[in-house]
């Protein structure tokens, strides 16, 4: 967007980048690919050395890459995430999880529209040869718009999902496949159980934010439903393995969470670990921090307070009760565990 790399530009490949293990082009060291179609062979054959191209086109190296997409994962909410590298090629310190999967197409999808078409793709060619999307999801199942599958022999066959039917638009992900065939079955049984209890309408969704910066307004309106159908779709077996099946945006949260308005709020201190534009993501934000710092927070309730801004009701996700010396700790002690937060006034 900045236009330092167009569609046209071109990129260099090194030999480090020329070395990857398949799936690759078999690219040159020296050589160079045009954006466009790296692009094309991440999105259709996640070619390993076109990643790692890109990623040092971008960063210099794979490991500064790996440090920038680590902390805009976390950035985006994806606290459970860690790259090590460009490809996802095996790496022990690597991982991740279903709900970060489907975070981070949730934030492609509604902040680069103008390049989301790119995991429609089906096919792409690439100096005389063409090559088919892995995601035979796009050529057979009603309403698939992309978007990524991924395999290594550690990980298994994973596949997240976008599919739009009527006014319902669900994401899916699904992790751990024994065989890609065995992923898709999988992938569509979850959707299949899904869309009749998904929501049509409209609904803004906004980015994590756990700092005094105002979040930033979003274009498009969208809904992102929760692909999950209770208990018995959350794992699928696998001849032995599980393909832990996730989904995403807009989780069903605890009756308790409530929204309050600011003036109803406990204090004198809270802990602000987001701000959202939604209810349903201000709670699930709460969810997730408490369960990562149980003993942390005893004693503290979760709010989600309401605060308008330029005609948009934004919730505050808020850890409330604590003395000014108590917030500052609890904060400080949340951000060595990765999690964001700020310290803020009650009212």
């Amino acid at each position: 967007r900045t236009g330092a790399i167009t569609p046209d530009s071109e990129l260099v490949v090194t030999p480090h980048a020329a070395s990857q293990s398949p799936t690759k082009l078999n690219l040159k060291p020296g050589a160079t690919i045009r954006t466009a179609d790296a692009i094309g062979s991440l999105v259709t054959l996640s070619a390993n050395d076109v990643a790692v191209t890109v990623a040092e086109n971008l960063a210099g190296t794979e490991e500064n890459f790996a440090r920038m997409m680590t902390k805009q994962a976390h950035a985006l909410g994806m606290m459970s995430t860690t790259f090590r590298n460009a490809s996802g090629l095996p790496n022990e310190g690597q991982v991740t999880t279903a709900r970060d999967m489907a975070i981070l197409a949730q934030h492609l999808i509604r902040e680069f529209p103008e390049y989301y078409d790119c995991f429609h793709t089906k096919y792409f060619s690439y100096k005389g040869r063409r090559y088919r999307n892995h995601n035979r999801l796009l050529f057979g199942y009603k309403g698939t718009d992309g978007i990524k599958t991924g395999y290594t022999r550690a990980a298994g066959f994973n596949l997240t999902a976008s599919v739009r039917r009527d006014d319902k638009h669900l994401l899916a992900v699904v992790l751990g496949g024994r065989t890609g065939a065995q992923r898709d079955t999988a992938m569509r049984a979850l959707l299949d159980k899904s869309f009749p209890k998904a929501v049509a309408g409209k609904s803004a969704a906004a980015p994590l934010i756990a700092s005094a910066t105002p979040p930033r307004p979003v274009a498009k309106k969208q809904v992102f439903a929760l692909a999950s159908a209770g208990p018995s779709a959350e794992t699928v077996r696998f001849g032995g393995q599980n393909a832990k099946a996730a989904a995403v945006a807009a989780p069903v949260q605890p009756a308790s969470l409530r929204a309050t308005a600011p003036a109803g709020a406990a204090g004198p201190y809270h802990v602000q670990v987001g701000a959202f534009s939604s209810q349903a993501e201000a709670q699930s934000r709460l969810g997730e921090v408490k369960d990562r710092a149980t003993t942390l927070l005893d004693g503290h309730p979760p709010l989600a307070t309401i605060f308008q801004k330029d005609d948009t009701q934004w919730y505050r996700a808020r850890f409330a009760g604590f003395s000014q010396d108590g917030a500052r700790s609890t904060c400080a002690e949340l951000k060595r565990m990765s999690l964001d937060c700020i310290v803020m006034r009650a009212n």
